[in-house]
């Protein structure tokens, strides 16, 4: 009989064989360890260890997984750091690791480990006069300037990257010609120039910027009542529905932080362009890594050539922008237009060669592979296959119109004039008679109905994927977040809850205000239904943005609720639209800059300030540019205003059947993926896979086929096959080519476009696209003078 060795110490080590692996994992410990991962796509199972039966005990396997994590990744080669050079604030292994926990010094997604630096140093100025001086002034001047050019077609807007670029030498001067006297005040000392311009500064400048650069969309509701209903709208009122729907979403975005910002797996795929900017701008990478170029030096030249290339699809080759080069050779064939075109067509010729064209919907070389293949495949099978069905066999009478525009007809072919079935703003059924149904294109119809499909497809994947990580985090505080950033943000003071929340409280208060003492047609209740349905859409579609940079379009469902509980209500119907969806919209937002803030070591409650001060200022600056407009712009949003200031912005078909598609779809994909939880199935959103393509139209087929071209190149064939160069190149580049672009536009717009008319370069470049049935609108069958489209009578 063999000798039976006593187990006698409770320290002592004892080995377990190793057992070959498994597609099927083992239980309970593999399928544990999957299943808490399985939600999230970006987090690579197959190339993280599976937790060994001795991990929970042995330091030394576990140190061993830790070093298997590291061996792909190598910090001082794919990190960028803080440039005041201190890690005393970075926590050691030894310090950040127990027993029970698992805490790790790098994040587990390479997006994150690429993009942000893994030390801080919470001495760094941030909250300074020059940040102030700067980040007020753009907060004024941006959303000026972008409220006065939304209402102008064509038009171009600056952005948050153009301030982002310009910001930095505008602090570096103020850093060499502001006095460095120090002054004390409250027993607070403080300096007009407190030392270099920082990276924390610049965040928080570009943060001020970043929240205003898409003005108010209060303000389109506001125009709206203006134009279509002919209402006189007192500055009380407008300013009240500006503050109170925009500020909402802020606090919105703060309650839920432990939902969509402190969690790693929330990595924010746009914040993480915005980290790598700021780090490639402020460190130094002019000496080569052992022979490769430095990021600052590949930033510079990449900004270049998308500049300078811009200038040939921008202006002096349009035609290599739109790109519908089979239009060229039929220009007169309908049927072909309507299936190559890109103006009023699908785009099936694929190519552009216009990096704002390539990223109309989002960098490519930002958002997640996987995201891009569940909307090129909802694209594929709507768009290409679908959508020609349906028009070629006239369904809904849509071979009528063009195959894609965003306008609706009567039943004459001719725009729909909606003050033709209004009355002292209210729908009138009788003028509604005797006027006209609405059409629309076949595009924007499905468009209509995958919106309806992705709004029940949100609630279902949620409650399927997320549900027990929701009810944990209601309980969760920043301290129980195990990742580095988070750990290092324990340096600042949090912002309290109730700060967030009483801010919500009195947006919403004065949101009733607004609602009840101005004629306004909406109730209260129903501006409290509209603030309900925006706080907890926010968690789900905060989520679905964080992970997959995709967003989610309700507006059409909010209309759709409207509709039925206020009908006969047009005003009511569009500020109630605002309601649900610009709160849902600025939550997330907002969210996403304090993720920023988060990668970036902002201190939170700084962060809260810039934020809420940035929100308020530009509330007022489109309200007041926005009115001015409308009082002294003759001919303002009409067809023929003479300076092109015609108001582009301004400009219900199968619910019951696309509502119950949308929540059964993603059901099999749930039991697919647990089933087989190493396979693509885990890859399947169908909140994605209806949401992704909420941009068509004006979107067309060479956006969407060339932004998943693009973004299988790179974010999979480069990511997986030349890994070293994704990581240090990605996301530099995708800022480059953005800020590239960005900077061309302003520079065609103010100095080739606009002064004294323009300048046109008319050749068979700029001529051979608008010279097609595409460009101009044709559609499939012409009425004869006298026919009317649809039936003869209608209610």
């Amino acid at each position: 009989m063999e000798d039976t060795k006593t187990y006698s110490s409770s320290t002592e080590r004892v080995a377990i064989p190793t057992l070959r692996p498994r597609h099927v994992p083992d239980v309970p410990e593999d399928v544990d360890f999957l299943l808490e991962h399985l939600n999230d796509p970006n987090y690579d199972i197959k190339k993280h260890p599976l937790p060994s039966p001795t991990s929970e005990h042995s330091p030394d396997s576990f140190e061993m997984n830790r070093k298997h994590l590291r061996m792909s990744y190598d910090h001082s080669e794919m990190d960028t750091d803080s440039r005041f050079g201190s890690d005393r604030w970075t926590p050691s292994r030894a310090e950040s690791r127990n027993s029970a926990v698992d805490f790790d010094d790098e994040s587990p997604y390479p997006e994150v480990r690429a993009a942000v630096s893994s030390i801080d140093d919470p001495l760094m100025p941030v909250n300074t006069f020059r940040m102030w001086i700067l980040g007020i002034f753009f907060s004024i001047f941006v959303p000026g300037i972008n409220q006065m050019l939304s209402l102008r077609y064509p038009s171009v807007f600056i952005t948050g990257i153009v301030v982002q670029l310009i910001s930095l030498p505008m602090g570096k001067g103020l850093e060499r010609i502001l006095p460095t006297t120090r002054f004390r005040t409250f027993g607070y000392v403080w300096s007009l120039n407190p030392g270099p311009f920082s990276i924390k500064e610049h965040v928080c400048i570009t943060v001020m910027a970043n929240v205003v650069v898409a003005g108010a969309y209060a303000t389109d509701a506001l125009m709206t009542q203006r134009i279509f209903y002919k209402q006189e709208l007192t500055f009380g009122y407008q300013i009240l529905i500006v503050l109170s729907t925009q500020i909402f979403g802020f606090s919105l975005g703060g309650v839920l932080r432990q939902f969509i910002v402190w969690p790693s797996s929330m990595i924010w795929p746009g914040a993480l362009v915005n980290s790598a900017l700021f780090n490639t701008l402020h460190k130094n990478f002019g000496k080569s890594d052992r022979g490769h170029m430095s990021r600052e030096r590949f930033f510079v030249i990449a900004m270049a050539c998308s500049f300078v290339w811009y200038w040939l699809p921008g202006y002096l080759f349009t035609a290599l922008s739109v790109f519908n080069w089979v239009c060229w050779i039929a220009p007169n064939n309908v049927a072909v237009n309507a299936l190559f075109g890109t103006n009023t067509g699908l785009g099936m010729g694929i190519l552009t060669f216009d990096w704002s064209m390539i990223a109309f919907i989002g960098s490519p070389l930002v958002t997640p592979w996987w995201s891009e293949m569940n909307t090129a495949a909802s694209f594929v099978l709507c768009f290409w296959i679908i959508a020609p069905i349906l028009y070629f066999t006239n369904t809904f009478f849509s071979a009528h119109f063009p195959m894609s525009a965003y306008t609706s007809w009567d039943n004459t072919a001719s725009p729909y004039s909606p003050t033709a079935i209004i009355t002292n703003g209210v729908f009138d059924v009788e003028k509604y008679k005797a006027y006209s149904p609405l059409y629309m294109s076949v595009t924007l119809i499905l468009a209509y109905g995958i919106s309806f499909a992705s709004f029940a497809a949100v609630f279902v994947h949620t409650f399927l994927w997320f549900r027990r990580d929701i009810i944990r985090r209601f309980r969760n505080t920043l301290k129980d977040e195990r990742d580095v950033h988070s750990r290092l943000m324990l340096a600042y003071p949090e912002v309290p809850h109730w700060w967030y929340a009483i801010i919500g409280i009195v947006t919403v208060v004065a949101l009733c205000v607004a609602v009840e003492i101005y004629p306004t047609q909406l109730p209260i209740w129903a501006a409290l239904l509209g603030v309900f349905l925006a706080s907890i859409l926010s968690i789900p579609l905060g989520m679905l943005q964080a992970m997959t940079n995709q967003q989610v379009p309700l507006q059409v469902m909010h209309e759709l609720i409207a509709g039925y509980i206020l009908p006969g209500r047009p005003t009511a119907n569009v500020l109630f639209k605002t309601i649900a969806y610009i709160g849902t919209s600025q939550a997330i937002t907002f969210s996403g800059d304090l993720k920023l803030g988060h990668y970036m070591k902002i201190p939170p409650r700084t962060m809260f300030m810039v934020q809420l001060v940035a929100a308020t200022i530009s509330c007022f600056v489109v309200t007041l540019v926005q009115d001015w407009m409308f009082s002294n712009v003759v001919d303002i949003c009409t067809p023929k205003q003479a300076q092109g200031f015609v108001c582009p912005s301004s400009n219900i078909l199968i619910p019951t059947l696309v509502l119950p598609i949308g929540a059964l779809a993603p059901i099999p994909f749930y039991f697919l993926a647990r089933r087989f939880p190493l396979s693509f199935w885990r890859y399947i959103n169908m909140p994605v896979f209806f949401a992704g393509v909420g941009a068509i139209p004006p979107g067309t087929g060479i956006n969407y086929a060339s932004w998943a071209i693009v973004g299988f190149i790179f974010n999979y064939f480069i990511r997986r096959f030349h890994f070293r160069w994704w990581m240090r190149y990605n996301y530099i580049l995708s800022a480059a080519l953005d800020a590239g672009v960005a900077i061309s536009i302003v520079v065609i717009f103010f100095c080739v476009m606009l002064p004294k008319g323009g300048i046109e370069v008319n050749w068979w470049g700029n001529t051979v696209w608008q010279n097609t049935a595409d460009a101009m609108g044709t559609p499939l069958y012409i009425l004869r003078p006298d026919e009317t489209i649809g039936p003869s009578t209608w209610s």
